[in-house]
């Protein structure tokens, strides 16, 4: 890894770090589902920017296995996708909340 790519991991961390705290704090904060699930959406998308990192320095390794006809690591795809299904339910779940969608 060199050492544009390891300060750019830095930099995301840090700010995905502040993201993450900031979220845990407003789930401390609030019971609305809503922004509960954009809190997992932003936690979430912080360990999975943990791992990608463990992954990348060599910690951590990942089997691959068939995914629709691909040889995909199934932990990555999962860690892919998880952060936005979580916000796309948040983003509903503030639409049906404010009855606008439905005028």
């Amino acid at each position: 890894m060199s050492e544009t790519d390891m300060l750019f991991f830095v930099m995301r961390l840090f700010f995905g770090g502040v993201i993450a705290f900031l979220a845990i704090m407003l789930w401390s904060k609030t019971r609305d589902f809503s922004w509960m699930f954009l809190v997992l959406g932003a936690v979430t998308e912080y360990s999975a920017l943990v791992f990608e990192l463990l992954l990348k320095l060599g910690v951590v390794s990942v089997r691959k296995i068939a995914v629709f006809g691909f040889e995909i690591p199934l932990i990555q795809l999962v860690l892919a996708i998880v952060p936005n299904i979580f916000i796309i339910l948040a983003f509903i779940l503030m639409l049906i909340k404010s009855n606008n969608w439905r005028k």
